[in-house]
C-alpha cells in the first residue's frame, strides 16, 4: 500500500492528534493536544503531551502527500523543533517517506519518529480512529472443564 490516501471531514492535522491521544499520549482528548496547523505555523502542525502531567511535548507534523517526502522536507521539520526549544517530534504522511530521509533521522540528535501513509493506516486500524467495524466473528469452543464431574 504504497499512497495510501485518506479522504476525511475533518482536517488531517486532528486526526494524527486523535490517533496518538488514543495511543496514549496526553490525558483527555480535552487538554492532551491540539491541532495548530495554519499559515504561520512555524512548522508544526500539532503539539500533544507526551504523558498525562504534561512533562514534556511532542511536536507533530502532518504531510497529506501523494509523493515521497524527501529529506529536505524532514530536514526544515527538524530545524522547527530547534525554534520551539522541542526535542521530540513525529512526522506523518500519508504517502511514504525516501531511503535519505529515513537515514537522516537516524543521524541527528533529536527524536524525530517518521510514520507513512501504510503504518499510519495499521495504526489508525488498531486503535480505532477513522474505522468502523463492518463485521465481527465469535469463535466458542467446548469447555470439557465445565463438564468434569466433581469428587
Amino acid at each position: 500500500m504504497k499512497n495510501f490516501c485518506i479522504k476525511v471531514s475533518l482536517h488531517f492535522e486532528h486526526l494524527v492528534v486523535e490517533l496518538l491521544v488514543a495511543m496514549g499520549y496526553g490525558g483527555s482528548r480535552k487538554d492532551a493536544g491540539e491541532a495548530v496547523g495554519g499559515s504561520g505555523d512555524g512548522g508544526v502542525d500539532g503539539i500533544i503531551k507526551e504523558d498525562r502531567l504534561g512533562l514534556d511535548a511532542i511536536y507533530l507534523q502532518a504531510k497529506r502527500w501523494e509523493g515521497t517526502v524527501g529529506r529536505q522536507v524532514v530536514q526544515a521539520f527538524a530545524g522547527s523543533l530547534e525554534g520551539h526549544r522541542a526535542r521530540k517530534g513525529v512526522l506523518i504522511t500519508t504517502s511514504q517517506f525516501s531511503p535519505d530521509a529515513l537515514d537522516y533521522v537516524t543521524r541527528i540528535e533529536k527524536k524525530i519518529v517518521l510514520i507513512d501513509g501504510e503504518k499510519l493506516a495499521e495504526l489508525m486500524i488498531d486503535y480505532g480512529i477513522g474505522v468502523t467495524i463492518d463485521v465481527s466473528y465469535e469463535i466458542k469452543r467446548l469447555d470439557a472443564d465445565y463438564f468434569e464431574e466433581e469428587l
